[in-house]
């Protein structure tokens, strides 16, 4: 899809005078320093400016190179390293506990600027505070700094950016720019996902094969991810791309200057039929296979054997060499989503199990984190893996990286294991994050800017016991969607700087409105610089409300400066529509719309939209058996009646029931002629979602005893892979009843050749319809 400029939105905002320098004395540093104070003046850096080094040379020397740079590339100015207390710019080395190994303070008055820390980490980040005073584009003016006081520094130590090489290759150039825009709000974690079915992206040198034939793929980007046909013999793999080891020092020293600590990903034991493409030997099967285009898994392996010896060989033999080009302490591992059916048919893998008696195949791939952990631990590193490391038994050392919600990593904290945060809702920024009308493609999933700005890294059910086991938090980009250099900006942007902001400043510092003008000033540089970005979230939510049987619309917005106006008819709203003063009552079919303006300028590009179904059943109370997942309550108790209809998102409008029936009543309030129910359901086969086997519709009375059952069996096969939405519907002639209920039988057992065969299926439903 389309990345659209957002220049006009840009050009209003300035209009509203937020062009930063030209403007009142302020300052927007992101993240939001411990202390700052402003002070009377300014300090202007001109051609006779110095820079100043008061402590280890060795330490400053590639600080002010840095520093240098920086300043050549907006101004004339070439500052030159001179001993010199005015005019200059110092950097300076002190002993001050307060700030610790990554903090520092900023002093700026008429006679220069003196930027004090610890060491290399603090400096630099007093210089990424100062960067953000000064112009963020050569334009000729003289470098003004404000006179201000900073004090300053983080809240956690593993403030962290991801990006997936491995689906979508990026140029060395372009990893450089990554690094260069996470620094600059001193996230100081780069984790590289360098490996993953669709591609080796790391040259191994003792293992050519994995670079010659895993890094390449034929290429199938003009269908869906999931849909794109897999390759066969004899055409040929153009798409893909590695880095040598050389461009690996490269960045790494590249980012190191920015202290930026690299971590790398090595995916195992799942995740790696790029590896199997290059050495077949490798998995259970041992079957030769063509790398993977897409999300197209049929009659691949794409798990390693664990019953196998040289696989263990073979990934020593690689970490040997990632540990030797890599500094830093923790080395990823990967660990999640194996899909252990080969392991099950695998004599290897079952005579492994035998010997080592161990009861299932969690233990197996418990043995195999703890094992590659043992050899790691002998190359004086420390690894991590997504929570499904816990499967089977926590490796004794291994550090949690929580992405399936929090679960996994409470979990691991309550076990004295070090934890990184890093939720899919709201930290995977290859979610949307506004429309999605009108916004490129993303893997589904809504985290807009606020929803990141308002996540708090240590969970509540963590005591400060087991709180201080967390050591921040990270947000991941995937890149089955992502292509591109100007579609990847678009998805950190800004959402990366709130992020920045939730693991640097104090929790009790956090404040949207302050955050969200301070953001206005970076969107100007974004735009100067021609970074793709988001101008932030000014799609209008919709939510809708039932109170005392009537239902209502909540129009909201993240933004915070403007009016939202809207429509009932499906007309395209307009600053001319009805403008917004509260919750929208709704008393029959409609298709609501809704726009938010800034100074009567309709923001955004694709109104919002929601239609609602009226009938007799909207607004009634609803009252379940077994309880909604906690995970898939849609808009709570009463989703069921609220108008709302399910789309092929699963993750909005639909209540979730995991292996258990629903089961709901409904109270009309009155006795009422009943003509037809449906009950609306969702069929997503690699969600593990399907059609309930039957639902049965009963009417009563009383809410005691009920009559008149019609079941409707499903006409849709479990081994269906399309995603599909069904209505069950039941015709009663009429009846009268004051009570409805429905019941949906879940599918126990998810069908021969699913991932999760023989376990329970989900069950999702949207609404309970009622009619004459």
């Amino acid at each position: 899809m389309k990345l659209l400029s957002r220049t006009s939105l840009i050009l209003i905002l300035l209009c509203a005078g937020l062009t930063g320098f030209t403007q009142q004395k302020k300052v927007s540093i992101i993240p939001q320093p411990v202390s700052l104070r402003l002070l009377e003046g300014d300090f202007v850096i001109n051609k006779e400016t110095t820079i100043s080094l008061d402590g280890d040379k060795k330490v400053l020397k590639p600080a002010a190179a840095f520093l240098q740079s920086y300043i050549r590339g907006i101004s004339d100015c070439d500052l030159q390293l001179k001993k010199n207390n005015l005019n200059a710019i110092t950097l300076k080395i002190i002993d001050n506990p307060v700030i610790g190994d990554e903090g520092y303070t900023l002093t700026v008055n008429k006679e220069g600027v003196q930027i004090a820390a610890n060491g290399r980490a603090g400096i630099i980040y007093g210089m990424q505070s100062l960067f953000q005073t000064l112009p963020q584009v050569q334009t000729n003016r003289e470098l003004k700094v404000p006179a201000m006081e900073i004090t300053d520094y983080p809240r956690f130590k593993w403030r962290g950016m991801h990006l997936d090489v491995g689906r979508h290759f990026f140029s060395a150039e372009m990893v450089k720019e990554y690094i260069d825009l996470i620094a600059a709000y001193k996230v100081n974690t780069f984790h590289w996902h360098l490996v993953d079915d669709q591609g080796w992206r790391i040259e191994i040198k003792k293992y050519p094969a994995l670079t010659d034939v895993g890094a390449w793929r034929v290429d199938q980007t003009a269908f869906p991810w999931d849909t794109r046909p897999q390759a066969m013999p004899g055409q040929e793999a153009t798409y893909g791309g590695y880095y040598t080891q050389k461009q690996i020092k490269e960045i790494i020293a590249y980012a190191a200057v920015r202290n930026v600590n690299i971590v790398p990903e090595i995916e195992m034991p799942g995740h790696v039929a790029s590896a199997i493409a290059a050495y077949p030997n490798l998995s259970c099967s041992q079957h030769p296979q063509l790398p993977l285009t897409g999300g197209n898994f049929t009659g691949a392996s794409s798990n390693y054997c664990a019953g196998n010896e040289e696989v263990f060989t073979f990934l020593e033999e690689v970490l040997t060499e990632v540990v030797a080009l890599f500094p830093s302490k923790y080395i990823h591992i990967g660990g999640d989503e194996v899909d252990k059916t080969s392991w099950k048919s695998c004599p290897r893998c079952q005579a492994r199990m035998k010997t080592l008696g161990l009861k299932n195949e969690n233990e197996l791939q418990s043995y195999f984190i703890t094992r590659m952990e043992k050899f790691l631990i002998g190359k004086k590193r420390k690894m991590i893996g997504w929570d499904e490391i816990l499967e089977g038994g926590l490796a004794p050392e291994a550090t949690v990286m929580s992405w399936r919600g929090e679960a996994g990593g409470i979990e691991a904290a309550k076990m004295k294991h070090d934890v990184v945060m890093t939720p899919g809702s709201p930290l995977y920024f290859d979610h949307y994050q506004a429309g999605p009308e009108g916004e490129p493609l993303a893997f589904g999933g809504f985290n807009t800017v606020k929803k990141v700005y308002n996540y708090e890294p240590i969970p509540k059910e963590l005591d400060g016991e087991h709180a201080k086991y967390v050591l921040g938090a990270q947000a991941n980009i995937w890149t089955e969607h992502i292509r591109t250099k100007e579609h990847l900006e678009y998805m950190m942007l800004p959402r990366m700087l709130a992020l920045a902001e939730v693991v640097w400043s104090p929790a009790q510092a956090k404040n949207w409105n302050g955050f969200s003008e301070r953001l206005k000033y970076h969107f100007n540089g974004f735009e100067q610089k021609g970074y793709h970005f988001s101008p932030g979230n000014y799609t209008v939510a919709i939510k809708p409300a039932i109170s005392n049987g009537k239902l209502t619309a909540e129009l909201l917005s993240d933004a915070i400066d403007g009016q939202i106006f809207y429509t009932l008819d499906g007309e395209q709203p307009t600053i001319g529509s009805l403008k917004y003063t509260g919750p929208v009552k709704i008393d029959a079919t409609a298709t609501l719309k809704a726009v938010y303006a800034v100074n009567g300028t309709v923001m955004g590009l694709v109104p919002a939209k929601q239609s609602f179904v009226f009938h007799q059943a909207t607004a009634k109370k609803v009252v379940y058996t077994n309880p909604v997942s906690p995970n898939y309550l849609a808009d709570g108790p009463n989703s069921l009646t609220d108008g709302i209809r399910g789309t092929a998102a699963v993750n909005k409008y639909w209540h979730g029931f995991s292996g258990q029936d629903l089961i709901a009543t409904i109270d009309l309030g009155a006795e009422t002629s009943i003509g037809n129910i449906s009950l609306g359901c969702l069929q997503n086969y690699k969600d593990w979602i399907m059609m309930p086997r039957w639902v049965k519709f009963e009417l009563s009375d009383d809410g005691i005893t009920f009559r008149d059952p019609k079941i409707i069996n499903s006409p849709v096969s479990p081994e269906e892979k399309m995603t599909l939405i069904y209505d069950f519907q039941a015709a009663f002639a009429q009846k009268k009843a004051r009570f409805i209920r429905v019941t949906a039988k879940v599918l126990e057992a998810l069908p021969k050749g699913h991932s999760g065969e023989g376990k329970p299926a989900w069950l999702f439903a949207d609404e309970i319809i009622v009619t004459k």
